[in-house]
This record gives C-alpha cells, structure tokens and sequence, in this order.
C-alpha cells in the first residue's frame, strides 16, 4: 500500500532496567508474542453451560423470553444483552497509526490492541471492526447497520477528510461515536496545554501554532476554541493556512474562517516566529534549535511526530524551549490518547449518553490536568496509571448530567 513509513517498523528502544541500560527489538519481540497469541482478546461466556438447566436458560428455550421483552420495548437491550458495556472499535485502515493506508487486514492488530486498552483500563468489551471499503457512504451505511450491538462507537485511524464527515454523519445514532485520532488526541493535549500554562505563568492569549491539518491537528485546534484559547495559527505541507487560499479542502477552509484571523501568510518558520506554542502532529525533523529560540520566552513545544519528533527534545530545549512535550514513551511528558478514550466512554456508557458532547471532552481534559502537581518535567499523568479512566470518567459522567438538567 502506498504512503507507510518504513522506519516506523524498525524502531528501536533503549531503556533503563535495574540501572542496566537494556535494548529492546520491538519488531522482533512484537512480531513474537503477536503469533504467539494469535490475537490480543478473545471472547468468553459470563455464564458456565453445565447442564441441560444452563442450556434452556441461556439458549432456547429461556432465550425468547429477553428477546419479546425487547421486542415489546427496545430500551431493554441495556438490560438484557451486552450493549451497555461494549464498543466497536472501526476502521478501514487507512490512516494506520505513522505506517499510513494499510489496508484493514494490516489494521486488525491495532484494532485488537485497542481494544485490549478498553478492556485493561476501563473493563470496557471493545470488539476490533475492520471495514474493508473506504467508500465514505458504505462506511456510513455499515456503521449504522451494526450499531444496534454497540453502546458506543471508536472511530479509528480513518483518514482526513473523510474522517470528518464519517464522524459528523453518525451522530444521530442515539450511542457516543467519537473518532479518537481528533477528539481522544485533543483532550490530552489540551491537559498537557492546562498544566504547561501554569508552569510558564502565561495565560489563554499566548500563540499557538499547530503544524498538521489533518484529523489531530483540526480536532486539537477546536479543543483549543472550545477551551477559549483564540489565538491558532495552522499549517500545512504549504505552508500557513489562511481563509481565501485557493488550494483548501472543506475541512482546512472550515478551520482556516475560525483561526489565523491576521491572515498572516509564509511558512512553517515564519509562523513560529515570536509563537508561546508550538504543536506538531505531522512529520519528524522539521524544526532546527534556532527556529525555537526565535519562539517567545519560555516558550512550549510538544512535538508529537512518531517515531520521529518535529524536533528532538535536546534541541527543543537548546532553542530556549521550556516544556517539552512528545509522543514517545521514552522521553518526559508523553502526550498519548491512551489517556483519555477509555475513561470518556466509560463515562458515557455510564450514563448512556447520547453523543459525546465538546462539554463532556473539556471537562475530560480538565480532569486529566489535575491529576499532576505540574512541572517541566511531568505535566501528564502515567499512560498506565488506573486511576486516570475512573477520574475522567466521573468528569465525562458529571458533564452530560448536567446538560440534562
């Protein structure tokens, strides 16, 4: 498949383990236990079949007696099946993590990892869906035919713009549909953004620049809005993205009416040029030490390209950077969207929300920047840190009740 990243396979680790620095192959190492699993989940009974008792109880003839009560009143389903506790986990593989349009049998294991994150982290029966079409309106269509299991819908690793109105055309389906790579990525960023401002003492009218318009660069930039932060500047490949460019797609002249309201026109480098903030979630080495210490003092970089950052954090902080932030679990500050999408739809699926609402991923992000006493060095919590899901959780939970009331 065209547009996957070669070097994302081959890379490397280098750890501390019992202060011995430690090696690890994670191509060779992963590929191991994947077939030797055969698969990361598996299904199984919450009932033992044991007798013939069991069998007329679960199966027939005791099954119909749940299946009238549903058909008589179709809300029953949370309580007689599984739908209250489960969510599909759907892609068609073609934005597949930094390895790009794969094909949805090569998505598979990243659904299934996904899906083991669910369960591991918010107790959440998450099933990997792997649609092997990337027509926009059969995605659609196909979406809504299986709805009926879910209580929720992941949409994951689809590619921009298509992401956009997949996610948007699925919001009357009565369940949370959320397409983690904008919305999961966002929520994280913004905590990581909450925490950063504190520690640099600046406030909501620092300039930001986010390098990358696709799904998680147009989806942080509305976090952003939402959360009153104005002043954005995007850019793309092209350069900076202003209303009336006359090479924009829907989704790039959709955000470039709500940013940049300067206009300002020129390069990536030019954008950053007397910037608070840098966010990149595009492609690795594209800043050099001197584009950042044309940043403003104390200025925040979260360079979140994987495997290979924007710019390294050494760099970053030679440039005058003050926080660094990036997507890699072997540097400080990981910024990872495992942090927030188990504990929003444990959330909604608590309250049987409707939709995940721009209310319910704010106070997400809020819940998630208390939970650090920040610093330069830690202004997110631990990826594996359990208590993170059950405090978003409550947050996500308190947000859709009080948009009841």
């Amino acid at each position: 498949m065209s547009g996957t990243n070669e070097p994302f396979l081959n890379y490397p680790k280098i750890f501390k383990s019992g202060g011995i620095w430690v090696f690890m192959d994670y191509k060779k190492e992963s590929l191991k236990l994947h077939e030797k699993l055969k698969g990361k989940i598996e299904t199984k009974s919450k009932y033992k079949i044991l007798s013939k008792e069991d069998l007329s109880l679960v199966y027939t003839p005791g099954v119909a007696f749940p299946s009238m009560e549903i058909f008589r009143d179709k809300e029953k389903i949370y309580d007689y099946t599984m739908k209250g506790n489960s969510v599909a986990v759907v892609s068609d593989g073609s934005a597949v993590l930094g390895l790009g349009n794969i094909g949805p049998e090569a998505a598979l294991p990243v659904m299934e990892g996904k899906a083991a994150l669910f369960k591991e982290l918010a107790d959440i029966d998450a099933f990997p869906i792997c649609l092997k079409e990337q027509n926009t309106e059969k995605t659609i269509e196909t979406i809504k035919n299986i709805s009926v299991v879910f209580g929720g819908i992941n949409l994951e690793d689809f590619k921009a713009p298509e992401c956009f109105e997949i996610e948007k055309s699925l919001q009357d389906l009565g369940i949370p549909v959320m397409h983690d790579d904008q919305h999961g990525t966002a929520i994280v960023v913004l905590a990581a953004m909450i925490n950063s401002l504190k520690v640099v003492n600046k406030g909501k009218d620092i300039k930001i620049v986010i390098n990358g318009t696709g799904a998680a660069g147009i989806g942080i930039a509305k976090m952003f809005l939402d959360y009153g932060l104005k002043n954005i500047v995007m850019c793309d490949t092209k350069g900076i993205v202003y209303e009336g460019r006359s090479d924009l797609n829907e989704s790039k002249e959709e955000i470039s009416k709500l940013t940049n309201r300067e206009k300002k026109k020129g390069s990536l480098v030019d954008a950053i040029r007397n910037s608070d903030v840098f966010v990149g979630v595009s492609k690795g080495n594209l800043l050099k030490s001197e584009n950042v210490s044309n940043m403003s003092k104390d200025s925040i970089v979260f360079a979140m390209a994987n495997p290979i950052p924007e710019i390294m954090p050494d760099d970053a902080r030679k440039g005058g950077a003050k926080i660094v932030a990036t997507g890699r679990s072997d540097f400080p500050n990981q910024i990872n969207n495992i942090l927030a999408f188990p504990g929003v739809f444990r959330g909604a699926l608590d309250v049987k929300a409707k939709m995940i609402t721009k209310e319910m991923k704010v106070a997400a992000a809020e819940a998630l920047a208390k939970m650090v006493m920040p610093s330069e060095g830690k202004i997110l919590p631990s990826p594996l840190d359990k208590e993170v899901p059950r405090k978003i959780a409550e947050a996500v939970k308190k947000a859709w009740n009080e948009r009841q009331n």
